[in-house]
């Protein structure tokens, strides 16, 4: 067994409060220096986690986000400030958990989380924090849990309410236990639609934080087989006991899931009634097709406030809940590009107007908006950047 690595003067000073705690001690926080916990999801769950993982002294912290830091980030996600906005989210995250604690060693994975990199990334970690905002990535984490023997740490949010849980297959119940199947697509809003009160992750995300900290100090009655529901404005808690599912795919006696599998596509997300996969469209291929004056229609799925915020020029508003009714209003004889702010609900869009029917082509811009700003930066930046040309005497 590899021994616990030794205090500093410097962290016995910071830790103080920690090591006087009998639940804690020395011997304790030298537990939480040698732990390893992964973070996927840097936004309002992965923010205060994150800050008060680094505060309480965990060694190797690793952040798992491909988003830049928007604007309407900064109500909830408190780990990122005004001067950070258009930044990469990991680098910010860094920069600001070294700054609480640089005692830590916080290393970023700036990507998306796919069934081709997840055993490898969530292999070298202890503890994982489940902190995103969408279901096939909840399915790839709690599957990669239980393939792997770890602890998946997991927080959810809407509006007013959270849920916080620990689902672990070795001890109890998995995700796959109490949500054997995802939501029809297009069922559960996204914050950008339905709006998020900003403390409300801020206290799931510190319960999440907690309960990674009571696993690797092995102490403490934490919420492996409990669900924690958390009501903001009626301000109550409470409890639902959860049991492992004997027949669960994946944690169960028999389980038919052996490795990772498509997770897009079980949720629905990225297949039409016909099962034609979702085309997608790069922000460079975009812009390329702009710059050649190509024939095409640009229809942006977000809702009005963000139009006016940001926009592609020419792009046609539609937003996701009125896509199926305003489909006469796209041309099926053109080439549409589909867009919101990330990718997500335009590939919803596309799947609601295949299965309605529509049978015009359509493409999802990948990335959404974020891509298609970042893409369009860099190439005024190279055209507007000074050239190493000869000029005539």
């Amino acid at each position: 067994m590899t021994p616990l690595p030794d205090l500093s003067r410097e962290e016995l000073d910071r830790y103080n409060r920690h090591l006087i705690l009998p639940e804690v001690g020395i011997e304790g926080q030298r537990k939480l220096k040698n732990a390893r916990v992964l973070i996927i999801g840097a936004g309002g769950l992965g923010s205060p986690a994150g800050m008060y993982l680094a505060a309480a002294g965990i060694g190797h912290l690793g952040i798992i986000d491909f988003d830049s830091v928007d604007a309407t980030n900064l109500q909830r996600q408190i780990l990122y400030g005004t001067r950070d906005v258009d930044r990469s989210k990991t680098q910010s995250a860094k920069e600001r958990l070294h700054d609480i604690n640089p005692f830590v060693h916080v290393e970023t994975f700036e990507t998306y989380l796919t069934n081709k990199n997840a055993l490898e990334i969530l292999r070298e970690y202890d503890v994982i924090l489940d902190c995103t905002d969408n279901f096939p990535t909840r399915y790839l984490v709690n599957d990669t849990c239980v393939l792997l023997g770890k602890p998946d740490v997991y927080g959810s949010v809407f509006p007013l309410e959270g849920q916080a849980s620990i689902f672990y297959g070795k001890q109890g119940a998995c995700y796959r236990c109490l949500y054997p199947e995802p939501p029809a697509p297009n069922s559960v809003p996204s914050c950008a639609e339905s709006g998020i009160l900003g403390v409300v992750p801020g206290v799931i995300g510190s319960i999440q934080a907690n309960e990674a900290i009571k696993l690797i100090l092995g102490g403490g009655e934490t919420l492996v087989n409990r669900l924690l529901l958390f009501d903001a404005w009626k301000m109550q808690f409470r409890e639902v006991q959860l049991h492992k599912n004997p027949n669960c795919p994946i944690c169960g006696e028999h389980p038919s899931i052996r490795e990772l599998i498509d997770y897009e596509l079980f949720c629905g997300c990225t297949t039409t009634s016909t099962d034609q996969a979702i085309t997608e469209i790069t922000a460079t291929e975009l812009n390329q097709w702009i710059d050649g004056g190509r024939d095409i229609q640009i229809i942006d799925v977000r809702e009005p406030e963000e139009y006016v915020e940001e926009n592609i020029p020419g792009a046609k508003l539609i937003p996701l809940g009125e896509i199926v009714n305003r489909a006469s209003e796209i041309d099926p004889a053109k080439i549409a590009v589909v867009h919101c702010r990330s990718g997500s609900r335009s590939a919803r869009a596309i799947g609601e107007l295949r299965q309605h029917g529509f049978t015009g082509p359509l493409l999802n811009l990948q990335g959404g908006i974020l891509a298609f700003s970042k893409k369009s930066s860099e190439l005024i930046d190279n055209k507007t950047s000074p050239k190493n040309e000869q000029l005539p005497c």
